[in-house]
């Protein structure tokens, strides 16, 4: 019965993660370039707000899914001593992607940057979308990468 619990625990975290950084490929890749052309600052700021609180949940609820489902199988698995082992880098990387998310996901972004961004993209449009299309290349390229480097290492191919 554990064995189908972790296989449960599995697939959740694999879905999760497509959800999660799935939509950071979206919104990152189609709906920022579409921002940019709109002529509008009306229609760049009503389109960033629509698409960012359909998006914001489904990125907590997947954040969270993933952070659980990472506990569990830890513990499942028996693998706390690999977070003092060198070999397993890539389970820091993961872990600290997910912390970077969850700080932007939960403090950041509704705290700090939210209303600032708010302000600029109604006096400085351009300006904010380009600010907040690097910001989310970088962080979609980091997650692709902490990614492959996490299916790799779970196949043995890192260490």
């Amino acid at each position: 019965m554990r064995g189908l619990w972790f296989i449960v625990a599995r697939a959740l975290h694999v879905l999760a993660v497509v959800v999660w950084i799935g939509g950071v490929a979206a919104v990152t890749t189609v709906v920022l370039p579409t921002m940019r052309r709109l002529d509008s600052n009306e229609q760049k700021l009503w389109l960033f707000e629509q698409v960012e609180s359909r998006f914001r949940p489904q990125a907590r609820l997947a954040w969270l899914v993933v952070g659980l489902t990472g506990l569990y199988m830890l513990y499942a698995l028996g693998a706390w001593g690999r977070f003092i082992d060198a070999r397993y880098w890539w389970m820091h990387a993961m872990v600290a992607l997910w912390v970077v998310f969850g700080l932007m996901l939960f403090i950041v972004e509704p705290l700090v940057v939210g209303p600032r961004l708010q302000r600029k993209l109604k006096s400085e449009p351009g300006k904010a979308v380009a600010r907040i299309e690097k910001l989310h290349w970088l962080l979609l390229v980091l997650s692709l990468c902490v990614i492959s480097a996490a299916v790799a290492g779970a196949y043995g191919w890192l260490g």
